[in-house]
């Protein structure tokens, strides 16, 4: 069973047990046999149903549901590009939810755009290992998602409008039973829109359980001059108060960058973009033409997104977790305390029951500044 979740070139060869399914909106239980059965205007099956035709403003619709044991193994969704002046926030309206085994809080509560670390109510090229964004607005989630008994998706339509023409796609495997040790998945959604002096922002707390922490999802906007990127980041596990076990040396070290990922470029220095399996910088806004020309003006503050996967080098767990970053900066006097708006998203695996989330922020406070 352990395979299930090692999957490799190495392991494809190798024949398992278990029960493909998938469900999207034609099939919505993934019952065997039951996918493409609705009739269009060119017959009987033939794509008759292939997308949630219109959510409503405020409505929450189901995605998924079924029965366990199980896991899930991939997620594809994508939203019609719906952008104006009213709703061009429209992936951080929109919010995701998953519930294991029947819970009434959910394990993973996220805005769309950023649960695919597209932050900013923007879309854009993503290429790691579990998360990737295609062009345009193809988002996919390569996590494994175990569930004993049950498994359930949600999305609430938050914006005032109707959103129409949703697709999606959740892929899955019934398994007989799981894993003795597997653990379920998590990911939060948090944001400061301005982080105190001298405090360190809070990416995760209050996880109580054995587990391992495998990813942080981070969208930076800076409100103050110079550098950004001397914060470190500290893992407080199993019982640390004062002082983490685990405190990194600076923000884009964490992301595996350095040099504050810049060049010299015709005589500028140039922050540098990138993607890799495990760590990432995908989006600065001060490249994005576009955001700027929708605006017509130049006074977009700067917006930028990283990704760090620990699926190599996962933080392991007992009894607690929490997980904090520093805003600190520095200029030509040296280190300074900053304060800018940030929002992040932990990934993480734990044992249940989990402690609740807060209440997630109002859709308006969570739009960029």
């Amino acid at each position: 069973m352990t395979e299930l979740f090692h999957q490799s070139l190495s392991t494809l060869p190798y024949v398992r047990d278990g029960k493909s399914r998938s469900i999207n909106w034609e099939n919505r239980t993934g019952e065997k046999g039951k996918g493409g059965m609705a009739a269009s205007g060119l017959g009987p099956s033939r794509k008759g149903s292939p997308c949630i035709p219109k959510i409503q403003a405020g409505e929450t619709v189901t995605l998924a549901e079924t029965d366990g044991p199980g896991m899930i193994s991939h997620i594809w969704i994508t939203v019609t590009d719906q952008v104006s002046l009213r709703n061009r926030y429209i992936l951080r309206d929109l919010v995701l939810r998953m519930y294991w085994d029947g819970e009434e809080a959910p394990s993973v509560e996220s805005p769309l755009g950023d649960f695919f670390c597209c932050g900013f109510g923007v879309s854009y090229p993503v290429n790691s290992m579990p998360i990737v964004v295609n062009p345009t607005r193809g988002f996919n989630s390569y996590f494994p998602m175990p569930f004993q008994r049950k498994m359930k998706i949600t999305l609430e339509n938050q914006c005032d409008e109707d959103v129409e023409a949703f697709f999606y796609q959740v892929d899955y495997c019934l398994m007989e039973k799981l894993p003795l040790n597997a653990g379920y998945f998590h990911a939060q959604w948090r944001r400061q829109r301005i982080t105190e002096k001298a405090k360190d922002y809070v990416i995760l707390d209050q996880v109580k359980g054995k587990g391992q922490y495998v990813g942080t999802y981070l969208a930076l906007t800076a409100l103050e001059r110079y550098w950004y990127g001397e914060g470190e980041i500290k893992f407080y596990l199993d019982g640390d108060e004062e002082y983490p076990t685990i405190c990194g040396t600076g923000t884009e070290d964490y992301f595996g960058g350095a040099w504050s990922f810049a060049a010299q470029i015709q005589g500028k220095t140039v922050e540098q973009t990138y993607c890799t399996p495990f760590l990432g910088y995908p989006y600065y806004s001060c490249h994005d033409t576009q955001i700027h020309n929708d605006y017509h003006n130049d006074d977009i503050l700067p917006q930028r997104s990283f990704y760090r996967w620990h699926i190599m080098d996962p933080i392991l767990f007992d009894e607690d977790i929490r997980v904090t970053i520093q805003q600190i900066g520095v200029c030509h006097g040296g280190l300074f305390e900053r304060q800018d708006d940030v929002a992040t998203v932990a990934y993480w695996y734990q044992t249940e029951p989990h402690v609740p989330f807060e209440v997630l922020m109002e859709r308006k406070e969570r739009w960029p500044r």
